[in-house]
């Protein structure tokens, strides 16, 4: 079986969402690079990229563009959200607690709030 690649930059963009989907990050940046370089500031595309650096662990990266996105739009829970995931897993937990407070706060998620307490332990012990 033969996979197609993607023709157009509609088609390119939903595919990396499928790779991301399957668990393939590195793959769904691969597909996003050309769209990266070209239409960088779209905000939607900016959003697949940071969940793309953040499953393949490029926690640099990710941070840069959740970053970015809620320079934008400070109102964006799930980008103020994986800011602070990505912050935890850099072990900067004073740094991601805020992010997952005010996450939880604009929006009730049942993993939001299971992350500040997992963060609010680890800052305790």
């Amino acid at each position: 079986m033969s996979v197609q690649l993607p023709v157009n930059e509609i088609e390119r963009y939903r595919f990396a969402e499928r790779l991301l989907g399957m668990k393939d990050p590195l793959g769904a940046l691969m597909m996003l690079e050309p769209l990266l370089q070209e239409h960088g500031d779209d905000r939607g595309l900016q959003e697949l990229a940071a969940r793309a650096y953040y499953h393949s662990a490029q926690l640099g990266r990710a941070r840069q563009a959740l970053t970015s996105l809620l320079e934008r739009d400070p109102s964006d829970h799930y980008a103020r959200f994986l800011l602070g995931r990505t912050l935890e897993r850099s072990s900067l937990l004073t740094e991601a607690l805020p992010h997952l407070r005010m996450a939880a706060a604009m929006h009730a998620d049942p993993d939001y709030a299971e992350s500040v307490g997992r963060v609010e332990r680890k800052l305790a012990a």
